[in-house]
């Protein structure tokens, strides 16, 4: 049995080494330099290798970074309520609705927006809520209007609109595989004792969907911190988030230290609240057990 098992617990290494590696050169060297960037010191387009704290103190102390970070947590919370509460009805049509051998069907036209650049799919909001774009030339055809309407671009309700329609699908499959998951006879079971529909959804579906919607949120709220491009084509720049920041301090100012040191801080910010989130999910999850 120990030979058995060792030459299982072998293979099994064997077979996890190679993405393993990739990982560890792809994700963790580079957070690993970022980190240790952060405690050197900038020089005259050179980093001196020098341990300081200076990074950090500067970037606590600027209330430009503290502005900017509590904004781009803003626009992550509202783009992750607003693609969750769009995704969970759309996957809940998808598990519950539709007919098991037209699911497939739909799963590929939902990962259909996979199929072409973030950054095309962007411009094409760009397109559509500009001030000669397809909203306004319709509108202003139909003389319903007579100057283009300026609000629809260049604000944080574009913003939060273009990043819930790029990460949508990622919020949709999760839940829906969550949905899947659920034994229909605990609903059948529901409604025989007497619940109603809604009822039912409320103490049964959302509850066992939960990991779900857990993964969306993450999934969702993470990246959305991270992204530079939706704040500088739909922004107009005029609402930097903590990416842009960042992205300044690296290649504009070539403040690489600086900058590093602005990832970290936004890092442990967002693995913070994270992590509090999952907690307090446990925590509701035993409440309503």
């Amino acid at each position: 049995m120990a030979t058995g098992n060792g030459t299982e617990t072998g293979q099994g290494l064997r077979l996890i080494a190679p993405p393993l590696l990739y990982a560890i050169l792809l994700l963790a060297v580079p957070l690993l330099t970022i980190l240790a960037y952060s405690f050197f010191k900038d020089g005259y387009l050179t980093i001196v290798r020098e341990f300081t704290l200076e990074n950090y103190l500067a970037t606590w102390a600027d209330p430009i970074f503290r502005t900017i970070l509590v904004r781009s947590l803003m626009v992550a919370a509202m783009v992750t309520a607003v693609t969750v509460l769009m995704a969970f009805p759309v996957a809940y049509f998808l598990s519950f609705v539709v007919a098991p051998e037209r699911k497939a069907l739909w799963i590929f036209l939902i990962t259909i927006p996979f199929w072409t650049s973030y950054l095309v799919r962007v411009f094409l909001w760009k397109v559509i809520l500009g001030f000669n774009g397809v909203i306004n030339s319709g509108l202003k055809a139909n003389g319903l209007i007579d100057e283009p309407l300026k609000f629809l671009l260049y604000n944080t309700g574009s913003i939060v609109m273009t990043l819930s329609h790029s990460y949508a699908p990622f919020a949709i499959l999760p839940i829906y595989v969550a949905l899947e998951k659920i034994d229909r006879s605990l609903l059948e079971a529901g409604r025989d004792l007497g619940e109603s529909r809604l009822m039912t959804f409320w103490r049964v579906t959302l509850p066992l969907a939960m990991p779900g919607v857990v993964a969306a949120v993450l999934i969702v709220f993470i990246p959305t911190i991270g992204d530079y491009v939706t704040p500088t084509v739909i922004g107009g720049g005029k609402i930097p988030m903590v990416a842009n920041l960042i992205q300044a301090q690296m290649l504009d100012i070539d403040n690489k230290p600086l900058g590093s040191a602005v990832a970290i801080s936004a890092m442990a910010v967002v693995t913070a609240l994270s992590l509090a989130f999952l907690f307090l999910n446990r925590r509701f999850l035993k409440v309503r057990a």
